[in-house]
């Protein structure tokens, strides 16, 4: 492994630093042309197309769609069956998610709104739950129950009547947690199928498989390729990059623990990216020799060895206002704030999509736990999107109850700008109620 360490007084250090955030983000014409020609396909003949390529894919032989579904009894029973502590764990996380998502449904969505101004008119906003949700949950390399969670309680709080989720079972592998999860979260159906047919299924809807109106949750490059193909059609949450960590460290605390951290992204990807910025040069030196010393003992430690060799680094910087700076340039997917009063220090991060504040916040109790979603913003996109929550399972009507007074007093007013713009029947429209 090639341990990158770099410091801002360095005169190569931007070019450096260039390179250290150059993702090739560029789309895979030929994964793009596979998975439209799935989508394509699944949209025009339906069950039959979305069987062939689940038992084609997934190494099965499912008779039909219909047999791939996931009964609530199923997932019940998952659930029933799951050791004692697993059982206890995901009812402690749901919890916490839960409870997270309420509050922030409180704040944020308490409801319906409206201002009536002097002369009686009215304006305001509804706020309505979307009607069915697909959630997809990756299930080929490994099985994330926290994802069922993540993505499903959300919705769930948000007052969505119908999740329906899809989740590859490669060789007809159904995995305990994941169902547990769905039990858990208020999975109203499931479905055995994945990948760019199950996206496909979700969005333009089968025979077996009802269509939804919006699709959040992970996958695949086929499966964004997927999401990017049927946007519009369906609203999706974002198309997700590679996993990113971006710690700043003031110099003090255990490099053990800022190693392991780092290690806890990186070891879900050769691309993730897994960054220290800190001041002293001592501690960084520290960190390198506690990696050095800890990744033997890892049984990623390929992935992990392979991602700080494409985009890993520890950064020496001149101060921790520098240090602060390079993160918000990277506008990291998760960030750390390792330090002795790190609140204090909350308001020079602007742009990450979670931040957890000092020693003992691990971004891995935010993955599985904490309550906040995981579901964040990669690949610098943390500039301008958000979190997924309940407000991406809610949508905003305007609401215009326009008094005779009012109308006298904005005719005018419209009239004037829809004759500029030459739609004659628009200040007609308004004009009429003039009179």
């Amino acid at each position: 492994m090639k341990l990158r360490i770099l410091g801002t007084a360095q005169a190569e250090f931007e070019a450096q630093f260039a390179r250290l955030l150059a993702l090739d983000t560029a789309v895979d014409k030929d994964i793009e042309r596979r998975a439209d020609a799935i989508v394509d396909d699944v949209r025009s003949r339906g069950d039959a197309a979305l069987l062939e390529y689940t038992n084609r894919f997934d190494r099965m032989s499912a008779p039909s769609v219909a047999a791939l579904e996931i009964s609530q009894a199923q997932m019940q029973a998952a659930f029933d069956g799951l050791p004692q502590a697993q059982r206890a764990a995901l009812n402690a996380a749901a919890g916490r998610v839960r409870a997270f998502h309420q509050r922030q449904h409180a704040r944020v969505l308490a409801g319906d709104w409206t201002d009536t101004e002097p002369d009686g008119t009215v304006t305001g906003q509804r706020l309505t739950p979307l009607d069915r949700v697909g959630l997809y949950v990756p299930g080929g390399k490994a099985a994330y129950p926290s994802s069922v969670l993540m993505n499903a309680i959300p919705a769930h709080v948000a007052g969505v009547p119908e999740l329906i989720m899809v989740v590859p079972t490669p060789d007809g592998a159904r995995n305990p947690l994941v169902l547990a999860a769905a039990h858990l979260a208020g999975v109203s159906r499931a479905f055995a199928v994945g990948g760019a047919q199950a996206v496909a299924a979700l969005a333009y809807g089968t025979a077996t498989v009802p269509a939804v109106d919006k699709i959040v949750g992970p996958g695949n490059a086929y499966v964004a390729a997927a999401k990017r193909r049927v946007y519009g059609t369906v609203g999706i949450d974002m198309i997700a990059g590679p996993t990113e960590i971006f710690i700043v460290s003031d110099g003090h605390g255990n490099p053990d623990w800022v190693a392991m951290d780092l290690f806890s992204q990186a070891e879900h990807d050769e691309l993730a990216q897994a960054v220290l910025a800190c001041p002293d040069a001592a501690f960084v030196q520290a960190v390198a020799q506690a990696i050095e010393r800890l990744l033997p003992s890892q049984p990623r430690r390929d992935i992990i060895a392979a991602s700080f060799d494409r985009r890993g680094a520890l950064i020496v910087t001149r101060d921790l206002d520098e240090a602060f700076a390079l993160c918000n340039r990277v506008a990291p997917e998760h960030m750390e704030i390792l330090a002795a009063d790190a609140p204090a220090l909350l308001s020079r991060v602007r742009h990450a999509g979670a931040i957890f504040l000092g020693h003992y916040s691990s971004e891995a109790l935010g993955d599985y736990c904490a309550g906040p979603n995981h579901v964040l913003p990669t690949v610098r996109t943390a500039r301008f999107s958000s979190p997924l929550g309940v407000y991406d399972f809610i949508k905003r009507t305007n609401v215009i109850n326009v008094s005779a007074a009012g109308a006298r007093a904005l005719g005018p007013i419209a009239s004037v700008l829809a004759r500029g713009e030459q739609l004659t029947a628009h200040a007609m429209s308004a004009e009429l109620r003039l009179e």
